[in-house]
């Protein structure tokens, strides 16, 4: 879809999509996928990665959705846990286990635009940090293709990011 379906996509949906700006420098080390973007709730819910439990992803190599239960608030928004020690694992280290990009589809990005929607099955761990993509045969694509692909979401992230505050894409 091009940009400019996507904005006549959304249009209607304005204001659906809860963004906020992270307060702080990413954790040493880490990727400036995450030092000042918005975090990705979806349409509808309001909660990161649709209520999936990003620790999971990392301890078990799978999608898990997480429990309201074990809930923890990070920039601005709820994020869910399958349990307290994933929960107590992402409040030590939120950047280690944040997915980049916000949660935005991380072959979006690199092609300098956003989606909204992502398949919170369709991820890869790459070097050690989380992309989650729209779908699963494009979540294999973007991971046979990382070294190209990174480097140009990487680029291209703050202009996304600046959109996203701007409201660009709606």
């Amino acid at each position: 879809m091009d940009a400019i379906s996507k904005r006549r996509f959304t249009r209607g949906i304005r204001g659906s999509v809860a963004l906020f700006a992270v307060v702080g420098a990413a954790a040493a080390g880490g990727s400036s996928a995450f030092a000042d973007d918005s975090v990705n709730t979806g349409y509808f819910g309001g909660v990161a990665i649709m209520g999936y439990d990003t620790v999971a992803y990392f301890t078990e190599g799978r999608a898990t959705k997480g429990s309201e239960k074990f809930s923890y608030e990070w920039l601005g928004t709820p994020w869910h846990f399958a349990n307290e020690k994933h929960r107590e694992m992402f409040i030590s280290e939120p950047t280690k286990y944040a997915p980049q990009y916000g949660g935005y589809c991380a072959g979006e990005v690199a092609l300098g635009s956003v989606t909204i929607n992502i398949d919170p099955e369709a991820f890869k761990i790459i070097d050690g940090k989380l992309y989650l993509i729209y779908a699963k045969d494009a979540a294999e694509w973007f991971a046979a293709h990382a070294a190209e692909e990174v480097p140009k979401a990487e680029e291209n992230w703050p202009k996304v990011a600046a959109n996203l505050e701007l409201d660009q894409y709606h």
